[in-house]
């Protein structure tokens, strides 16, 4: 993520400048896969499922590693100084949190097939709803990168310590 932040730093590259020549199409609409209030209600849900199951840890992570991206977001964007219209860009901060949100649905899925496979179909159409509006490709690439680092890490620490326990 940083390397593609740094090589990236300084405007548009041709494959950003081609996803900007759809912000005008329907693919706008696309934004709904990164609306704040959609990645609400799927939070909520996923921390239901995993409150339900007396899944604390995962529960807390459910709950707290959204807000970490978005954090870690924005720390990171004035280090890169990428500017969309003016915005800090890099990395997108919508994309970040989806992918965040979708990965605690796999988590709590048990990483079953279906989950997985529309986490990755919510994100990808989430992230060519910002590259065609407000970000450049690039800036999602680079917050799908820093969202899954997020989750493996999540991932990683709740296996962990269900072992220990």
């Amino acid at each position: 993520m940083v390397l593609l932040g740094w090589a990236v730093r300084n405007g548009s590259t041709a494959l950003d400048d081609w996803f900007h020549r759809y912000g005008h199409s329907p693919a706008h609409r696309l934004l709904f896969f990164t609306d704040s209030w959609v990645l609400v209600l799927i939070v909520a849900a996923t921390l239901a499922v995993s409150l339900y199951r007396r899944q604390w840890r995962l529960a807390i992570a459910t709950a707290v590693c959204p807000l970490l991206a978005l954090g870690l977001v924005r720390l990171m964007k004035p280090l890169f100084d990428r500017r969309s219209s003016g915005a800090l860009a890099y990395p997108s901060g919508h994309t970040a949190t989806v992918v965040v949100v979708m990965g605690m649905v796999v988590l709590v899925a048990g990483a079953a097939l279906w989950a997985v496979l529309v986490a990755v179909g919510w994100c990808l159409l989430g992230m060519v709803g910002q590259a065609v509006t407000y970000h450049y490709f690039t800036d999602t690439v680079g917050a799908l990168l820093l969202g899954t680092a997020i989750v493996c890490v999540a991932a990683l620490v709740l296996r962990r310590v269900a072992h220990q326990t």
